[in-house]
This record gives structure tokens, sequence and C-alpha cells, in this order.
């Protein structure tokens, strides 16, 4: 049976017993309690178990694809060494949500293993917790388990999501793999290649409290998964994971990039394998829409493809490797994960990119480990945390990749150091960062709890000023300033990327002028505010926002929803919203992309925004569900949270986005769309700015009469003005070209007399007033000259002292640098032909010309 057939043989089991068959979720859950990636089958569906929402089917069955790298399963540096470990696979599950439970769940599983899928009967184990006696019955009385191959666990046996909530005891189902791969005595007293996990049969049948007590569910829940690639093994009837038809092809890519054997040495196959493990993970990470970051699912990404290339590199491989590897993961999972297929050019230029980016620093940063070592090995310790720090903050090592790697070596690594000094970095961030607070956080709660939330009533220009009442007032941090609370308000809090509102506060006794509105709690909106006059807690008041500065902020902000669908449309689905800040002056966007867009892209998007905007659409708000939201198409962010119910907007034929901000009515009142500027702000991340309505008209009449000025000095039509650009350019570069040719000619004519001072073969010469640069291409065309073996110049410019030494490869021009580099108070290097160094203290030049020569007619 192959990988499909075995996808197809389960889902269908379980479909003709009622199961709604459920697409694979993403790889990047969305649930606050979910883990970093969808780690199993039953992630999609914790809003359910929870009992947060109603589920659409009783019953379910899937097959999820799913990566574990982080936390209790960190699968990570198992892989390759055991034939059963992955940072990516599949996992078959079916799922009742409060349907059946525990009598239904063993026979099928029984049925689909034996009938269905042919196992032997005789070599399933099955293990149940040491306290469920009902499992145990089931196993022996319905299904003719023997009682010695069920054997009772301990906590390995008993499932929860938390400290508290939902949870239960669990079956697992296990294969005998044969006397030859282990010990006798089951899984709980055997060897572990041998007694192979295929299945785990999950009971949720209890809701843990607080104080620790168990109490059941009014209604159980079953919640099972099973190893796709394992019971694949059995299947095909290969020796291991390895050898399956979902495995093995990567590793034959592998192979051919190496020039190695699988089969041929233990540590080579170790790293073959991991090389296809890591191609499905990256691959399937990146056309889920993760890209390599220094945070977040970012960073485990970026992990994951370092380790790959450092793999490759320590097999000998110099050429590119993740691109080739990600094409072959295509071939054998992009029919079942057609993102992956449809993706894949993206998928292997972010791979390329982040590969090439890696071996920039790799060599380095290896070279400053194995330092490292020796050091630890002369004195009996470890890797400093410093150390470690400097491989991850400047080379780009991971601190797990780095441990890894000082395991091999026998050594270990000053975590606490590391992380010391990791928090050292983040605390200065945090200080850079840090805001003074008006009031602190005591105060906002007893105002919350006393007064209640703080509606907001503003979204629409009838309700822009309303009399409200005020219900707290609290000293800001600089005299006259004060931060004002409201029952409720028609000011904007800043939120979702769109500024606060502006505008007045007035009563009887005085005026407050709002400059900014932030939310000093979720539900407590605070006017931060300059009195003139007194206000005080009961008055009433008329709210005021400044309407026309609104107007702009509304019409950025749908701009920027337009601009974000138009980009997904353009350069592909993986583009995320990264941050965004909505002004009334114009929009920035930030979003994920792995390279600079052409210009051709962004007149497309252009296109496709403004042809929205001409539509003039309505706006249109829906509250609803998170997944039926999420069944609509709307677009929501990895990093946000969702409550029950969730504000969508759609913005025209393309946009439906989760968001609370405040929008048009109708696409036309945007008005123009232009991107001003976009750029990179990092790795994988980009940004633009953007303007809309009159700031796109009046940037456009800034332009316009820019070119009609530089039209104007060039004395030229404005049609004509690249024309007449690209002459005087033309000529600047011809300038430019004939003044280095004469550079060039005097350096050649100093060179021929600074030769004829050779002694020994070697010119020491003096030359102030030069650049390192300069001096490095003089020492350069002396050493060209017949008769001279070794040249050494120095000299100081603009308080600079450079040295230069050429020797043509017979000296190492970088050792004497190096030796003579501390005579002028400074460092140096380069390679064995040439070499520069750099120093202030221009008293020591000649010594340092003297010692160069010294040392290179000795040598």
């Amino acid at each position: 049976m192959d990988a499909d057939s075995l996808r197809r043989n389960f889902t269908d089991f379980f479909a003709a017993r009622g199961h709604e068959v459920v697409p694979s979720a993403s790889l990047v859950p969305h649930h606050p309690r979910a883990p970093l990636f969808t780690n199993a089958g039953m992630n999609q569906f914790i809003p359910y178990f929870l009992g947060e929402e109603v589920p659409p089917y009783r019953r379910a069955t899937t097959v999820q694809k799913c990566v574990r790298v982080r936390g209790k399963h960190d699968d990570i540096e198992l892989v390759g060494r055991t034939t059963r470990h992955l940072t990516f696979f599949e996992m078959l599950g079916n799922f009742s949500f409060g349907d059946y439970f525990k009598a239904e769940t063993i026979g099928w599983a029984w049925e689909l293993l034996t009938d269905v899928l042919g196992l032997d009967g005789d070599r399933l184990w099955a293990s149940v917790h040491v306290d469920d006696d009902e499992a145990a019955g089931i196993w022996h009385e319905a299904i003719g388990l023997p009682a010695e191959r069920i054997q009772r666990m301990g906590e390995d046996n008993f499932w929860e999501m938390g400290e508290t909530g939902p949870c239960g005891p669990c079956s697992e189902i296990y294969l005998d793999r044969g006397p030859e791969l282990g010990e006798p005595g089951g899984p709980l007293h055997g060897g572990e290649e041998r007694y192979v996990e295929l299945w785990n049969l999950v009971f949720t049948q209890y809701d843990r409290q607080p104080d620790g007590s168990l109490e059941p569910l009014p209604r159980p829940n079953i919640d099972t998964g099973a190893g796709f690639e394992r019971m694949l093994t059995v299947l095909e009837g290969v020796p291991s994971i390895w050898e399956t038809s979902v495995l093995r092809p990567i590793i034959a890519t592998g192979e051919r990039l190496s020039g190695r054997t699988y089969g041929e040495d233990g540590e080579v196959d170790v790293s073959l394998r991991v090389l296809a493990d890591h191609a499905r993970s990256t691959s399937m990470l990146i056309a889920d829409g993760v890209l390599p970051s220094n945070d977040g699912r970012g960073y485990v990404l970026r992990r994951l493809i370092r380790r790959a290339v450092l793999t490759a590199r320590r097999l000998g491989v110099e050429d590119l490797v993740t691109p080739a590897l990600a094409a072959s993961a295509a071939e054998v999972l992009g029919g079942t994960y057609r993102a992956l297929h449809d993706d894949l050019d993206l998928v292997r230029d972010v791979l390329e990119r982040e590969e090439r980016a890696f071996d920039r620093t790799l060599r380095t940063g290896l070279s400053l480990l194995d330092e490292a070592f020796a050091d630890a090995r002369a004195g009996g310790g470890e890797v400093p945390g410093a150390v470690a720090f400097r491989l991850h903050d400047t080379h780009g090592f991971p601190i797990e990749l780095t441990e890894e790697l000082a395991r091999e070596a026998g050594i270990e690594v000053d975590r606490a150091g590391f992380e010391a000094a990791m928090e050292g970095q983040r605390a200065r961030a945090r200080q850079a960062a840090r805001a003074s607070a008006a009031a602190d956080e005591d105060a906002y709660r007893r105002l919350l709890d006393t007064e209640g939330p703080s509606a907001f009533v503003g979204r629409t220009p009838e309700h822009y000023a309303v009399p409200a009442t005020v219900v707290g007032v609290l000293a800001g941090a600089e005299p006259g300033t004060a931060e004002v609370f409201l029952d409720h308000t028609p000011f904007y809090a800043e939120g979702g990327g769109q500024v606060g509102d502006t505008g007045a506060i007035v009563t009887e006794t005085g005026r407050a002028d709002v400059y900014d509105t932030v939310a000093a709690l979720p539900g407590l909106t605070a006017h931060r505010v300059r009195l003139q006059g007194e206000l005080f807690a009961g008055q009433d008041a008329l709210a005021t926002i400044d309407g026309a500065r609104r107007e702009s902020i509304r019409r950025n902000h749908t701009g920027t929803h337009l601009l974000h669908a138009a980009l997904r449309a353009v350069l592909g689905d993986h583009v995320r919203q990264q941050g965004s800040h909505v002004g009334p002056d114009r929009l920035r966007f930030d979003f994920s992309h792995h390279r600079a867009p052409a210009p051709e892209e962004l007149s497309a998007v252009l296109e496709m925004t403004n042809g929205d905007v001409l539509t003039d659409d309505p706006v249109e708000t829906i509250e609803t569900s998170r997944d039926e939201a999420e069944r609509m198409g709307a677009v929501a962010f990895f990093e946000e949270k969702y409550g029950d119910v969730v504000r969508v907007v759609r913005a025209g034929p393309h946009s439906l986005e989760f968001c609370g901000g405040t929008h048009v009515h109708a696409l036309g009142m945007i008005g123009p769309i232009d991107i001003v500027s976009e750029g990179s702000i990092g790795s994988n991340t980009r940004r633009l700015f953007a303007t809309t309505g009159l700031a796109t008209v009046s940037e456009a009449t800034r332009r316009a009469n820019l070119v009609h000025e530089a039209s104007s000095l060039l004395k030229v039509e404005p049609d004509e003005l690249l024309d007449a650009l690209q002459r005087l350019l033309d000529r600047q570069r011809a300038s430019e070209k004939e003044l280095a040719r004469l550079r060039q000619s005097a350096v050649e004519g100093e060179a021929v007399a600074l030769a004829q001072t050779a002694e020994g073969g070697v010119v020491t010469a003096r030359r102030d007033g030069r650049t390192a640069d300069e001096l490095r291409g003089l020492a350069l065309a002396v050493r060209r000259r017949d008769g001279v073996r070794a040249v050494v110049l120095g000299g100081q410019a603009d308080g600079k002292v450079a040295i230069a030494v050429a020797t043509g490869g017979e000296a190492d021009a970088a050792a004497v640098v190096r030796q003579i580099a501390p005579l002028v108070g400074g460092g140096g290097g380069g390679s064995p032909e040439v070499a520069v160094a750099g120093g202030r203290d221009a008293a020591g030049i000649d010594q340092a010309l003297a010692e160069g020569r010294r040392l290179l007619v000795a040598g």
C-alpha cells in the first residue's frame, strides 16, 4: 500500500462511519492555547474541545500536516539518529465531539489496522492508563487481545492540554517488529525500536479543576492520532521511515548533491536523513506563510534551514543544496499539499537567499567556535556565554545549533551566560523604547472595576461629537496634562495600527484638548489631554473628535486593506501583514516577502487598488464567529488573538480581513492611492509608505514641480528629461573613466620610481596623504615590477594611519601586517599576497616600516 492509498483508506474508513472529512489545517495555528506550530490533528479542534464553539459536526477525520521542533516534543536532535523521529510528519486521526466513546474508538482502530490495512493482530500490543479499567476491559473482552499484551502505564498514558481544562487517559497501540530489533517485554519493558507506537487513542473525559481535582465532563470527547510515516513503514515493508516512499526519494537527492551513498557510513546516513527531513519541514513551513526571522516561528524555520546548510557543508558540499531538496520534497508532497506545488518557486527563492546569507558568516562562525572548543579543552571549561551570544548575534548561529555542535565535541555551553547576555540586550532595547506612563496600572484597574468599560460610539460622522460623562481624571506626566476617562466616547483608541483620535472634551469648568487616545487597559479608553481650566469626575461633557483628521485616517485604513489584498494577489498568498501605521497624512504597511518587488509588480498593485476604488463598492462590516470568518476567507494574522466574536471588514471584490478599526463607507471615498516608497526593513520583511485622497494629489503635484524644475535646469522639455539626464551621466562616466586612467598612470609612474629603491628585493617607503586603499593599490603596482619581491608602504591621512604590505605570496603579507600593526596602535589583516592595517599613532609609522622590512628580508 502506497502513501496516497494509506491516506485515502484511513479517511474513507471513517467517512463510511459518519465522520466529516476535514482538510488539514495550516501549520500555523490561530488559537491562543495552541502551540507554536500545529503538532497534532486535534489542534484545529481546540475551540470544540474547550467548549468555546459548537462544532458543525459530531465526528471528524483528518490527515494533518504537523511540525514538532520545540518544547516538550522537541525532536530535532533525534532526527536521523532513530528510525521514527521527524520534525515534519503527517498525523491520521479521528475525533468525536460528545458522540461516541471508548468502545467504538478501540473497536474501529482494531478493525482498520487488521481488516483494512492487513496488520497481523498477533503482533499488536496496547497500553492503557494504570487506572483505566474500562479501556483494559474493552481490549481484552471485546477485542480479544490477550491480557499479557495489554500493559498499564502511568502519566505517559494520561493526556492534558494544560494545568487546568479537558484531559483524560489514553490507550496506545504498538506493533512488535520482531526479536531482531530488541528485547522482549512489550512497550513497557522491551526495546524501543522493536515496539513502535502506531496510534494513540485519547479519551478526553475529565475537566481538571484549579485545585487539581478531576470533574467528569458531561460529554466526553475522542481525539486520536496515528503516525502516518510509521504506519507506512510497516505497510511498505521497509526497515524504517527513512526508506519509505515519502522520504527515500529526498534522501536520494541528498546523495546526488553530496556525492555520498546512503548506507556507506553511519554518520553520513544521519546527515542525509537530516537533509531529507529538514527539506520537508522548511518547505512546508514556507508554503504555509512562515518566513525566516529572528523570533517566533521564523526563528525556528531559520534554525532548521541553517542546520541543514551546516549539515551539507560538513558533508563537503559547497554548492547550494536547499532549493534542490525543496524541489524533491515538492515532488513527494506536492500532490497532497498543493500549496507546496503551487508556491515552489517562492519556497526555493526563500531558501536560496537564506542559505547564501548564512554561508557569508558560516566559516567565520565555525572558526570562532573551534577556537572556543580549543580553549575549553585546554582549560577544562566550557564555551563562554559571551561567545555563544556573539555567534548568535553576529554570525547567525542559533543557540541550539551551537549547543548541538558543542555536544558533538564533548563540550558544554554556558547557557546561563548566554541567556544573561540576551537579557542584557533585551533590557537595553526595553530601556530605549520605554515611554513614561501617565498613571499606574492599579489606578486604571480601579477605574475599570468601578465605572466599567468605555463604549466606543464614534464610527460614523454623525457621532463625531457626542455628549458624555466624565468618569475619571488622572494627573498626567507633565504639568498641565491629564488622562480623562468617559463613560462612552467617539475617540478611537490607538490599536490595530490605527493612530488614536485627537479633538476636544469640554465641560462647564474647562476644556481638554485631546492630543492622543490610547487603550489604558482592554476596554478602558484614556484620552491624553492638555487642560485649560478643570475637569471633574461626574461632569457632563461634549466630546468632539477632529473630523477631518479622522476622515483622512479612515481613507488610509481602508487603503491599507486594499494594498494588502493587492500585494497578496500580485506577489503571492505568502504575503502577510507584519505591522502597520495608519495616520492622517500617510499609511505605512509592513509585509512578509523574500525579495524586493519589481517595478512592474508595484505598478500592478497600484492598478488593482485604484481599480477597486473606482468601483465605489460599499465597505461592509460583519460581526461573526472566528470559525465562520475563516470559512468566509477572511485574512487573520498569526500573532493576533481573537475572541469568540470577531469583526470582519469586506472592502471591495478582493479584500476581506479581521479588523476593529474605522473605515470609509464606500471605496470611492478613498480617492487615488499611490505608493511613495518601498524597501527592506529586515530579513524577509518589506515596508511601503503610501498616500490616499488629497495627500496623493499633493504628492503628485510636488513630483510634477520637481520634474519641471529639473527640466528647466537642463534646458529641455519635461518629456526630454530622461534623455538629457542620460547624456549628462554618460559625460560624467567618461570623465570619471579618464580621471581613473590618469590616476592609474600616475600610480604606475610612481611605482617605477619606487621599484628603483628596492634593496634585496624589498621596497619600503612612506607616503602620507594616501588612504589605505590607495596605499594598497600602489603597493601592488610596485610589487609587479621586476626585481621587487615585497613592498611595505605607510603613511597618515586625516589623522588615520594606514600600512600596506604586498608580497605576491612568497612571504605571508597578512602575518607581517599583524606583527607591525600594533606599532601604529591598530590592527589589520588580509591574504598572503596583500594585507592592510589601520591605526592612529602616526609616531610609529617609521618604526613599523623598518620592522616590516626586517621581517621580509629575514623571511
